[in-house]
């Protein structure tokens, strides 16, 4: 197959991806309850008393709580004391913006947070039907307003109390470590009164479901558009599970796990709940407001039936991360937890992709050269195949004068030409349907960096040079996809037409690099700049070897 077929394939091919994505997206499968219920283990976690919240929205209670700000080197939470719950977080080391000259300071990325519309909030609380208990809406007191991590500290921690008439204290307490996204909780129970507490506790994280522009445009130039948003959970029996918003009213989650999570995930971001390991609980979804335009989503865990005697005390834990998907650290933190960067179909070639890029990355310290590094790198494990490929191109090449000959002697008989064609081309040794393996190989590899480049948060705003200041989105003035034209453009010229093809097709096959710049004009530049190296690389092959074909051929009509 000459190289303009090579183009034509590789294009179909990339259709068919992206529609298969955007329909996976909007109408793929999801997990039934009644399948994941059915591998749940047989524990008693069933919480003693119903949650604020769980089927419809609940009253507030009266009075404002106070916001307390609690930080780290790259976390900033703010506490409200009305319920004890993150409701904003702000990623230090995150710009929302790209930093420019004329933007030096931009402000961080803003993950957890009520003070829009759009509610993102992070909630716990104890329930009981014995007696009193602070649920996500009780007031709480905090000693002071703001905590943050200093210089030399290795950890901060934040306390928020609460007493019942009866006895019963609670302190609620946050715990930041130094250049962690990881938060530690927990619940310290004190029954001061003179009956058994008996209860449950919980945590669970509450989102609107962000509003989506399904516009043609905002899905060509927005990677985000085609990024999971919704709900995840993992459990050791079930593995990694995603639940989009659109569904959890169609599946809702009822399963009883130990040593899982859950998760509110997004582009780049993430936010989930992690229990104590070891620790029974209860994975549920809520919708509040299931008919009102914006509804609340719900993801809860619930810990097993809690009894603290008088005169006795109880500490529950968990752990919250808020932060980035960093790959090939987030196991260390809880297992699984890696799987919530999503590559889909491709995990099995975006995964050894990205952890390449990254120690290529580390090698030349620019995510930019790392590609190009890698382009090589790939090149030269499929040199041989490419050099089988280009050498029947070379040959076809020089037998194009014959096969114009065959098309004058043969005419409109197409059946006799092309068996004429297939008996030269057996003669010559010239096998037109060498470039496929090529193409087969290169092709998951650029879909696997697609999905890389889109999803790794290492590559968000990560500049390359000049005008490139971020690899993930698409080059802002269109110069590499004007360079992947010319590059395409040259190996048009260097690659003989397909024999037997009528005019009009090959005057369809001159607009190929046109169609090509128009899609790569809205690909992230990073992957515009893989398939530049790549054509570029393989345009050098092919030309070093027409030369030598040429230069055998013509050694041999000397001799």
């Amino acid at each position: 197959m000459n190289q303009t077929r090579t183009f034509l394939l590789f294009a179909l091919m990339a259709v068919a991806y992206f529609l298969w994505n955007a329909w996976e997206k909007d109408y793929g499968p999801q997990p039934a309850a009644s399948s994941v219920a059915a591998n749940a283990p047989d524990v008693d976690v069933a919480p003693t008393a119903a949650i604020p919240g769980q089927d419809t929205a609940a009253a507030t209670p009266s009075g404002a709580g106070q916001l307390v700000t609690l930080s780290n080197d790259v976390l900033r939470l703010t506490i409200d004391t009305r319920g004890g719950n993150i409701v904003k977080s702000e990623l230090l080391d995150f710009t929302a913006t790209p930093r420019t000259r004329k933007n030096p300071d931009p402000a961080p990325t803003t993950l957890l947070d009520n003070s829009r519309d759009d509610i993102y909030v992070a909630q716990s609380g104890l329930v009981s039907n014995g007696g009193a208990a602070p649920d996500h809406h009780a007031l709480f007191h905090a000693a002071q307003s703001q905590v943050k991590l200093a210089s030399g500290q290795d950890s901060v921690r934040l306390d928020l109390d609460w007493q019942s008439p009866n006895g019963v204290k609670v302190v609620k307490s946050y715990v930041l470590k130094a250049h962690s996204y990881v938060v530690g909780f927990g619940q310290h129970i004190d029954n001061g009164g003179s009956t058994p507490w008996q209860g449950n506790a919980y945590e669970q994280l509450q989102r609107m479901a962000p509003v989506e522009d399904h516009g043609w445009w905002k899905s060509l130039t927005d990677p985000s558009s085609h990024s999971f948003f919704g709900g995840g959970w993992y459990s050791p029996q079930d593995k990694f599970q995603t639940l989009g918003f659109d569904a959890f009213k169609k599946h809702p989650l009822n399963q009883a796990t130990i040593g899982g999570w859950i998760s509110m995930l997004q582009h780049y971001f993430f936010v989930a709940w992690i229990p104590a390991a070891g620790e029974a609980d209860t994975f549920s979804t809520a919708i509040l407001g299931p008919d009102s335009a914006r509804p609340s989503y719900i993801l809860r865990a619930v810990s097993p039936a809690i009894s603290v005697a008088p005169g006795q005390s109880y500490q529950h834990e968990a752990r919250i991360y808020i932060g980035p998907k960093l790959q090939g650290t987030l196991d260390a933190v809880a297992p699984g937890l890696d799987l919530t960067t999503y590559y889909g179909w491709f995990t099995l070639i975006a995964q050894p992709l990205h952890w390449l890029l990254s120690k290529l990355e580390a090698l030349c310290g620019n995510w930019g050269l790392a590609i190009i590094l890698l382009v090589l790198v790939i090149k030269a494990a499929i040199w041989k195949l490419t050099a089988l490929q280009f050498y029947s191109a070379a040959r076809m090449r020089k037998l194009q004068p014959r096969v114009d000959a065959l098309k004058e002697r043969y005419g409109d008989d197409k059946m006799k030409m092309q068996q004429a064609m297939m008996d030269l081309y057996k003669k010559e040794k010239v096998n037109p349907m060498a470039g496929c393996l090529p193409v087969l190989i290169t092709f998951p590899v650029f879909i696997g960096l697609y999905r890389v480049l889109s999803e790794s948060v290492e590559l968000r705003q990560a500049p390359f040079y000049g005008w490139i200041h971020d690899l993930s989105v698409q080059d802002p003035y269109f110069i590499l996809p004007a360079l992947y034209v010319l590059v395409m453009l040259a190996t048009q010229w260097l690659t003989p037409p397909p024999a037997g093809m009528d005019p009009a097709q090959a005057r369809m096959m001159k607009f190929m690099p046109l169609l090509f710049a128009v899609v790569m004009a809205f690909f992230p530049a990073g992957l515009v700049l893989y398939w530049i190296i790549n054509g570029g690389t393989s345009l050098i092959q092919q030309w070093m070897i027409i030369r030598r074909v040429e230069q055998a051929d013509t050694k041999l009509r000397i001799s």
